[in-house]
C-alpha cells in the first residue's frame, strides 16, 4: 500500500476529531486545554497557528491514517506538532511513515537545518521512533513532562 502526504481538507479533521476521545487526550495531542468535545467539528479552526501546515498520510483518497503539522519555530527550527495516527493503525508502522514523510516535507518546504519536536516522557513507543529517526534529546528546552527533541539535517 502507498502511502502519502497531502494537505489535510475538512473531511479529514471529521475523521481526526474521533480519534480523540477525551479531554486528557486532547490537550496531550494539541496542547489545546479547552478544545474537547469538538463543538462542530471545528477541529481545523482549532488547531490552526500562524504558518503551521496541516498534512495527513493517507493511501488514496480514503480515510487518514494519520495527522501532523509543521511550522516555523525560530530561523534555524520548524517544529513538528500534533503528530497522531489513526488508532485502528498504530502498531502497523504508521508512525514512522507519517514522520518520515513530515520530515521530508518540512525540510523541503522550509529549509531550516534543525527539526525539532516535543514529546511526553511516557510515551515511550513515540519517543523510541524519534530516537530511531535520528532526534536527539535537548534537556535545557523541556520540562518534567515533556521532552523536546531536535534532529540536525543536512541541507
Amino acid at each position: 500500500m502507498k502511502m502519502t502526504l497531502r494537505p489535510a481538507s475538512d473531511i479529514d479533521f471529521e475523521h481526526i476529531s474521533g480519534w480523540i476521545t477525551d479531554q486528557q487526550a486532547c490537550t496531550r495531542w494539541s496542547g489545546l486545554k479547552d478544545c474537547f468535545p469538538f463543538v462542530n467539528k471545528n477541529l481545523s479552526g482549532l488547531l490552526h497557528k500562524p504558518g503551521a501546515v496541516s498534512l495527513v498520510l493517507s493511501s488514496g483518497q480514503g480515510a487518514p491514517l494519520g495527522f501532523a503539522q509543521y511550522w516555523p519555530r525560530d530561523e534555524q527550527r520548524t517544529h513538528l506538532g500534533r503528530i497522531i495516527v489513526n488508532p485502528h493503525q498504530r502498531g502497523l508502522g504508521m508512525g514512522k511513515v507519517l514522520c518520515k514523510q513530515l520530515i521530508t516535507a518540512a525540510s523541503k518546504a522550509t529549509c531550516s537545518p534543525i527539526i525539532s519536536l516535543r514529546v511526553y516522557r511516557d510515551n515511550y513507543t513515540a519517543h523510541q521512533l524519534y530516537q530511531r529517526l535520528g532526534f536527539e534529546a535537548h534537556e535545557n528546552d523541556s520540562s518534567a513532562e515533556v521532552l523536546a527533541m531536535e534532529k540536525r539535517l543536512d541541507v
